[in-house]
């Protein structure tokens, strides 16, 4: 007897657009770390390092990337002995020492991330409305594994005490960023920057109900 397929729910059609999206992202890594010497796990903590100005420790590598810390030190050794990364005695603790990209492994790094992508090409061909629109859905999927632990708080325009969402509504550029004092659009918001300093975790929540509520905070200021 036949039966009718159960409808997937588009959560699941969802899931398994990012898969494939996911399969050829992989590859066109593979493809490049080929080219510049070094494999995807040595890339991606380049790619981390490279915005970090004083580095990071090993501990907070493998927090960023997932990864077992036995896993991180075989990728730092291989990027060590490869002149790509240097450390150095963190000053906050004697004890310790901070992991930093050299200017070979800047070079290297930026390779890999200028090699041709066909995602990135598919992404650029979208409209500027349906960017912004799929930056605002990356904001809160990555908002969301971060408050349930699945990565840790990533260096995102919401979560800086920088960020004042919605300071100045109905523009176009709605949001602002009291490090350059400019206004902000969603196009402009980042995922990762270099300036971010953390805000209070208070302040942090408090920004976020704005950001999503599409209103000022009581502690915005224009």
């Amino acid at each position: 007897m036949d039966h009718a397929p159960v409808p997937d729910s588009i959560t699941t059609r969802l899931i398994e657009g990012f898969e494939r999206i996911a399969l050829v992202l992989r590859a066109e890594l593979w493809a490049a770390c080929g080219a510049a010497g070094v494999n995807p796990a040595q890339a991606q903590v380049l790619a981390l390092l490279s915005g970090r100005r004083d580095g990071l420790r090993a501990r907070e590598i493998a927090e960023h990337m997932a990864v077992a810390p036995p896993t991180i030190a075989d990728t730092l050794a291989a990027l060590d002995r490869k002149g790509l990364v240097v450390r150095a005695p963190d000053p906050a603790d004697a004890r310790a020492s901070r992991v930093r990209v050299t200017e070979e492994g800047r070079r290297v790094g930026g390779l890999v991330a200028q090699a041709s992508s066909q995602v990135r090409a598919a992404v650029a061909a979208l409209t500027p409305t349906e960017q912004a629109d799929l930056m605002l859905a990356q904001i809160k999927i990555i908002h969301a594994l971060q408050q349930a632990g699945a990565i840790p708080v990533q260096r995102m325009c919401v979560s800086c005490r920088h960020f004042r969402p919605n300071a100045h509504p109905g523009e176009a550029q709605p949001h602002h960023c009291a490090f350059v004092n400019a206004p902000i659009g969603g196009r402009d918001i980042r995922l990762d920057c270099g300036e971010h300093e953390a805000a209070d975790p208070a302040v942090r929540s408090a920004n976020w109900t704005a950001f999503q509520a599409e209103r000022p905070p009581l502690q915005a200021k224009p």
